[in-house]
This record gives C-alpha cells, structure tokens and sequence, in this order.
C-alpha cells in the first residue's frame, strides 16, 4: 500500500472513529424521526395530510421522499453509517478494554497498601501460617479465585471481581447494531400492506401500501363473520373479525381479531384496521307493468342470475350492486333481454323519490338512469341486502425478533455499565514480633462507596473469624 493510500485509509478510518459523528447521526436520526411521527407515513393519513399542503411544499416533501421515510435512501445510508461508526469506535477502543481484562496485578504490590484508613488493619495474636490458611478458604468461598503469594514474612491473597464489566459499553454498542440490523432487515425484507374481506369470503392477495401492487399471501385468508357493537351514541364499540386461514384448501386455524389485539401466521400480523358496508347479492324489486291494467309484482333476484318478465316479454338480471353510485345512493344494475331486439341496460335507485325531487327530469332524460326504459315496465328497487367487510392491516416485518433481541441485549449492557464495577482487592498478612498484622485495600473503576463498604465488610469479617480460630 503506498503512503497516499495509508494516508486515505487513516483519514477515512478516522472519521468513522470520531464520537462527535456518532453525535451528529444520532442529532439527524432523532430529528428525522420527529419529522416521521409528525408527517404521516403513507396510508390514508398521507393522503389526507398532503390535501392541505400547497403543490409547492407537497412536491418538496415529495422530493425528499418525507411521506415513507423510513423506507428512503437517505434514511437508509444514515442508519449505514451509524452502523460502521459504532463498529469503528468499538474496534478502536476494545484492544485497550481487552488489555484491562487480562492484566492480572501481582498479589504482592506494595502500593494499594499505602495510606489504609484504621477499619482495613488490624493485629491479632498467632502464627502468621496459621491465620493465612484460615484466610484462603474464607476468600475462594466469598470471590472463588484467589491468588496467593509468599515472600519472606508476609503472605499476599488477592481476589477480583466484575472483570466483564469492561465490556458493558460494547455490549451497548452490539445491541444498538442488533437493533439498527433489525430494522434494516424489516425495511428490505418486510412489507405493510391491506386487504377488505366481504363476510364470507376469502382472499390470497393483498394491496401493498409501497407501490400499490397486489401480492400474493402464499395462502387464503376467509372472513366467516363481522361483528360489531356500538356505544349509545352510534359510536364503535368494538368490532371483531373471526377469521380462517386455509392451506392448499384446507383450513387450518381460526382465530379472531380485535382492534388491539393482532393476530400472527406464517410470520405475518393482522391488524384490525377498520370496516365497512357493501352490497350483498341479493335484492328485492318491485316491478309495474301497465298495459290496460296495471300489474304489480315482488321479486327477490340474486346477483347475476336471471328471472323471466312477469309478461314474459323477455328476461332480466342485477348485474352489479353499488352501495352509493353516482354520490346518489344503493343503486342495482339492471340487465333487460327482450324477446325480440337488443339488450337494455339502465341503473336503478333505491331513493328514486328523493333525487325527483332534488334532480326534476334527471331521469327522465337519460335512459340509463331511467327505471322505465323499457316499457311497459317501470322498476323499483325496494330492498337492498348490506353485508360487513373487514379492513386489515397486513405486516410483515422479519427484523422483529433482532429488534427484541437487541433490547434485551442494552438492558443488560446498561446494567453491566452502570451497576458492575471492577474490584481489586488485596489482603496482606504481615508477621510482626508473634503477631499477625492484616491489611485490606482494594481498587475500583467505578463507585468508589460501595468498594468502601465492601472492604469494610471485608474487614469486619475476616478479624470476626481469626478471633474464632484462636
């Protein structure tokens, strides 16, 4: 490699290692996010957001891609580079962590040793073999790992815990990348999507929200019934779905879905979303026939089947149903066959009354609005079957169990950081003139009171049990 290249490698190196970029990208992630809660992210609530903006300003936020954000390049390559920044400064930084772990003090420094407060020493009458054979086990019961040294007339125990702590932090850093992991996987891998179900009827497609495209589920999703209660006001109460779910057609779960309460299969949830009102098959028509009498006559008719004329001058059928066509009400699609001639067509409404009125001649003038466009006969539509549909949201998103993952992983990293600390504890037996003089220090990186009382305790306890012995 020549040094131009050393030269670029460092300063590329050194700018994913800086903590003040770590600090920036997550500055740009908290503001982009605030942006993401107040901007609407796709769905209706885009739409309707973007409504109320100016051409100007709703193609600027176009532009930056601010109406699916979390799905944009830009958001993708700041998430990136936190990730290799996080990666770089724990790669810095851990050689030196590493380093700590493994130093391994010898038990016989004299150093900790300096300037003990009076509660660490302590005299007791007695052989100094003696007294360090009845420390040892006290110490391997309480750290487990001792380590012991004898020189001339003094004998060193020292004992450690929390040595892991050092890595707390970059347990920190692993769950953060977990995290920012998961969420990249959902982004490229998951999708959100939606799907109205008529009561009794089953689907194996969804619309994604993205580009508005069908996909394929890779199995049936079937509505066997909608149910929904409503406050004293006309308010929902709740509404649930009782939905089943059918494998190479055959069904094989049946579960219910609530608003809160989603349901997961095959890795991907239904969420209660909203529902809704749509035509049934079947209508009542009440059908006027005037020649030299006028005859009256009540038909139930199904969609799409087809009924003789009461004066079999030919027959007829619904073909399709709308539960507000033309912003003027239910209305049926009538299909007329005569005998002799071609086929009539003209749409039939249920409020025919009430849009004479507001509309005088409207449907005298077109023919196909005109329930007596084909004479003798003048149709009525009497009754209109409703039926529920159910909306669902429809998500996949496989970064989910990182995500969870991660969670738990910074919690205990925090915990690690913040609550563990790095004990060095040294015990000294000195023999002086048939006496045995005991010293306790001890070092910590981290809260200092809580070492105090641990060494005190230390203390306490280790002059409790030689007195014991003697």
């Amino acid at each position: 490699m020549t040094e131009i290249q050393k030269d670029r490698s460092n300063l590329i190196w050194r700018f994913f290692s800086s903590v003040k970029l770590t600090f920036f990208l997550l500055i740009i992630l908290a503001v982009a996010s605030i942006l993401g809660t107040v901007i609407p992210q796709r769905g209706q609530g885009a739409m309707e957001f973007a409504r109320n903006l100016s051409p100007e300003m709703f193609r600027f936020l176009s532009s930056l891609n601010l109406f699916d954000m979390y799905h944009s390049l830009w958001f993708r390559l700041i998430v990136l580079c936190l990730t290799v920044n996080l990666i770089v400064c724990s790669m810095n930084r851990f050689p030196t962590a590493w380093k700590r772990f493994r130093l391994l003090p010898r038990p016989d420094r004299e150093k900790p040793f300096e300037h003990l407060p009076p509660q660490q020493e302590f005299s007791l009458q007695g052989n100094i073999k003696e007294s360090a054979d009845n420390v040892e086990p006290f110490l391997q019961n309480r750290y487990r790992q001792v380590n012991r040294k004898q020189t001339g007339d003094e004998d060193f125990f020292y004992v450690e815990k929390g040595r892991y702590s050092h890595f707390g932090v970059y347990l920190v850093h692993l769950s953060v990348l977990i995290i920012l992991v998961g969420g990249l996987v959902g982004s490229f891998f998951g999708f959100e999507g939606y799907v109205n179900i008529a009561e009794g009827e089953q689907i194996k497609t969804i619309m994604l929200r993205k580009n508005m495209s069908r996909m394929v589920l890779g199995f049936e999703v079937r509505c066997d019934k909608f149910t929904v209660d409503f406050y004293k006001n006309g308010a929902p109460k709740e509404y649930r779905s009782d939905i089943s779910f059918i494998v190479n057609g055959k069904e094989v779960e049946k579960r219910s879905v609530l608003v809160n309460h989603p349901i997961k299969f095959k890795g991907i949830t239904f969420y209660q979303a909203n529902y809704g009102i749509i035509p049934g098959n079947k209508v009542k028509l009440k059908i006027l026939r005037q020649t030299s009498r006028s005859e009256e006559t009540t038909i139930e008719i199904e969609k799409g089947h087809s009924k003789p004329l009461p004066g079999d001058e030919g027959n007829f059928r619904v073909l399709d149903l709308r539960d507000d066509f033309m912003k003027m009400g239910p209305a049926a699609l009538i299909s007329i066959q005569p005998n002799k001639g071609d086929e009539i067509r003209f749409w039939l409404f249920k409020d025919q009354e009430d849009i004479k009125r507001r509309l005088p001649g409207l449907l005298d003038r077109f023919p196909k609005l005109n329930p007596s466009s084909f004479k003798p006969y003048t149709f009525f539509l009497e009754e209109f079957e409703n039926r529920y549909y159910t909306g669902l949201q429809v998500n996949k998103d496989p970064g989910v169990p990182l995500v969870w993952v991660g969670f738990f992983v910074i919690v205990a990293g925090f915990f690690i950081t913040f609550f563990v600390s790095h004990r060095r504890i040294w015990v000294r037996l000195r023999d002086n003139n048939g006496e045995t003089e005991i010293s306790i220090a001890g070092t910590s990186n981290k809260n200092p009171v809580g070492l105090q009382r641990e060494l005190d305790r230390l203390s306490h306890d280790l002059q409790g049990l030689l007195k014991q012995r003697r």
